[in-house]
Order: C-alpha cells, then structure tokens, then sequence
C-alpha cells in the first residue's frame, strides 16, 4: 500500500469512524528497519535491569501491580529466545531507556498528533498474553510489531456489557480465557462483536482510543507503541476521570479492602453482564 493511499485512508475514513486496521509490513520502508530486532536490543541495551511480569492476574492483597522478578535485558531476550516463556517487559520507555533507537524510525504522517514523550516498547515470551483492557489515556495508537508471530482481539466500548468489565477499572474479570473461552461460564461473550488480528514482522496496527484489547504473543517479539492523546474535549474529559479519579479511587479501595474489594468487583462484573445478556436475548424475541 503506497504511502499516499495509507495517508487518504486515516484522514478521511479511519479518524472519522475509529475502526481498527491492520497495514502489512509498515515499517519496512524505514531505513533502519533491519536494526528492528531482538539482537540490536539485545546489544544496546543488555546491560540494563529491566522489571518482568507474568500471566498471573495482580496480587489482590497490594495496592499496585509489582513486577514477578527483575533480569538483565540480554538474559531476559535470551530466556525467552531459547523456551518457552510468560514473561513479558511492559512500558519500556525509549526516551528515558535508549533514546538512540528514536534515530531508527520516523513517525508516520497520517493525521496523528503523536504523543512523543512516550514512544514505548513491550516485549513477551511465546507464552506471554496481556489481560483484556483499554488504555486508561483513552488515547488512539499506533502499534508496530517486531520478530514473531503475534494475535490481538480487540472490541469497542458497545461490547463492554459482554466482556465481564470490572467496576473502576480498565480490564475484565480475570478468569476469563480468550483463547479457550469457558461460554457456560461466561455465555455473555458469545455476543460480543469484535476483531480478530494476527500481526507479524514489520506490521502496523491502528487501535482507536478506549478500544478492548487483548495480546497474545504467538513468538518472541516487542512492539512499538506510538500514542496520540484524545484531543476533543469531551474525550480528553473523560480521559481525566479516568486517570485522577476512576484509578486513584480503585486504588485507595484496594489498598483498604485488599482481597475483598477486588473479589467484590469480580461479582459485581459478572452480575452486570449477566443482566446485560438478558436484556440482549429478551430483545431478541
């Protein structure tokens, strides 16, 4: 697709109906696109001491998501080059952690105001996945995929109701399996509507703002993530509630109630989609 065609395509249709898009190998027209792998990370930054999570859902009993263990970026690339692995880098920030790798890429001129504090990197194992959620910044992104195979699934805020969203939060209940759903346990995802796409090497993928997302890594890779903060006002609104608000309250009730806050939210998310499932199948009659 020619740069001139990808450009009329965001202007004129993407920023208007804010439906995801996929572009095959995007990133192959960058100059340094051969510098966009794992052993130039490995040889820039391998020395850095980088936090790691996992697949588990967040400790109830703490008050913030804490990192499962910290490695060297060489041995974490190296672990998860050599077996299977859940372990996965989160919000690696250029700017602060190799800012000579913003040499390698140019933003893309398709109509984004890019939020260039923040270019970041996310890395995971060939096990890795991330919880269903939206970003709490409400804002469009773009998102480059490196190395392996990767799947995403991604729904609108109308599917909300169906995806068993948890109260005061940007994610679902935790035990749901997007790749084996459980539908007599959760019947309501049945009727949830959304976008199934697989990413590889050099791919981009357009996410419009508060879009549900889940990310499944197929192979070891990275993704560069390019960020556009909302910029109409009722959006960039609600983007403040949901930042100095929605997050901190959540917060204070987790550090004040622990297990039961986040245990109550779980049912409270059930409930809700449970009731949602009536009305649509009521409809339907």
């Amino acid at each position: 697709m020619s740069t001139i065609s990808v450009k009329k395509i965001f202007r004129k249709i993407i920023s208007k109906k804010k439906k995801p898009v996929l572009i095959k190998n995007f990133a192959r027209h960058w100059d340094a696109f051969d510098l966009w792998n794992l052993a130039y990370i490995r040889e820039k930054a391998g020395e850095q001491e980088v936090p790691l999570y996992d697949n588990k859902p967040a400790n109830a009993s703490k008050s913030s998501d804490a990192p499962v263990t910290h490695m060297k970026m060489k041995d974490y690339i190296d672990t998860i080059k050599s077996k299977p692995s859940d372990l996965r880098i989160f919000f690696y920030i250029i700017t602060d952690r190799l800012p000579e790798l913003l040499k390698n890429f140019t933003y893309p001129d398709l109509g984004m105001k890019f939020f260039k504090r923040l270019p970041t990197l996310f890395f995971g194992g060939s096990e890795a996945h991330v919880l269903m959620h939206y970003d709490v910044d409400l804002g469009d992104f773009m998102h480059i995929h490196f190395e392996g195979k990767k799947r995403i699934l991604l729904f609108d805020q109308e599917q909300s109701a169906f995806l068993y969203k948890v109260p005061l939060s940007v994610h679902t209940v935790y035990d749901v399996d997007y790749e084996n759903p459980d539908y007599e346990k959760f019947p309501a995802l049945k009727y949830a509507k959304g976008y199934e796409i697989f990413m590889e090497h050099g791919d981009a993928l357009f996410i419009p703002g508060a879009f549900w997302h889940f990310n499944r890594y197929l192979e070891p890779g990275f993704s560069l993530s390019l960020r556009a903060l909302p910029n109409k006002p009722k959006v960039f609104a609600s983007m403040l509630y949901h930042v100095f608000i929605m997050r901190y309250t959540d917060k204070l009730l987790r550090k004040v109630f622990k297990a039961k806050w986040v245990n109550y939210k779980q049912k409270w998310a059930y409930e809700k989609s449970t009731e949602a499932l009536e009305r649509h199948l009521r409809k339907g009659r």
